[in-house]
């Protein structure tokens, strides 16, 4: 049997806010959250999993309405298989361009960074001798 964590504890353990778990639950991005006999939310290990993955999908920009597009087709069961592929590599897809994307950016800043290296040190070679006159 799974082990048995409250809100606090998730929130610990996700980093998401308890009103982002709520918000979750109310549009069925997470479902069939245990309840106690006090209705208190009981999250399973199972749950803190799947909770991992929709945190890699937001934090990677996919956005809420592909993520509830997501889970509505694992909620489905296996038949959806080829449909949750298919979503996950569009967005594999974009993140890779995303990559990519920032790869540019980050080797121009580099490109800059070695020229300024550079002038510094033509500026310092040029300065030798200068202060003894």
């Amino acid at each position: 049997m799974d082990k048995l964590y409250s809100i606090q504890q998730i929130t610990e353990i996700t980093g998401l806010s308890a009103h982002t778990l709520r918000y979750y639950e109310k549009i069925h991005l997470i479902h069939d959250i245990q309840r106690d006999p006090k209705g208190y939310r009981q999250y399973t290990d199972t749950d803190i999993l799947w909770l991992d993955f929709l945190v890699r999908l937001r934090e990677t920009g996919m956005s809420i309405q592909d993520m509830k597009a997501f889970a509505d087709l694992r909620s489905q069961g296996d038949h959806t298989v080829a449909l949750r592929k298919q979503l996950l590599q569009s967005h594999y897809q974009l993140v890779q361009s995303q990559i990519d994307q920032q790869q540019q950016h980050l080797n121009k800043i580099a490109d800059k960074v070695n020229h300024y290296t550079q002038l510094e040190e033509q500026v310092d070679l040029s300065t030798i001798g200068k202060d003894s006159e």
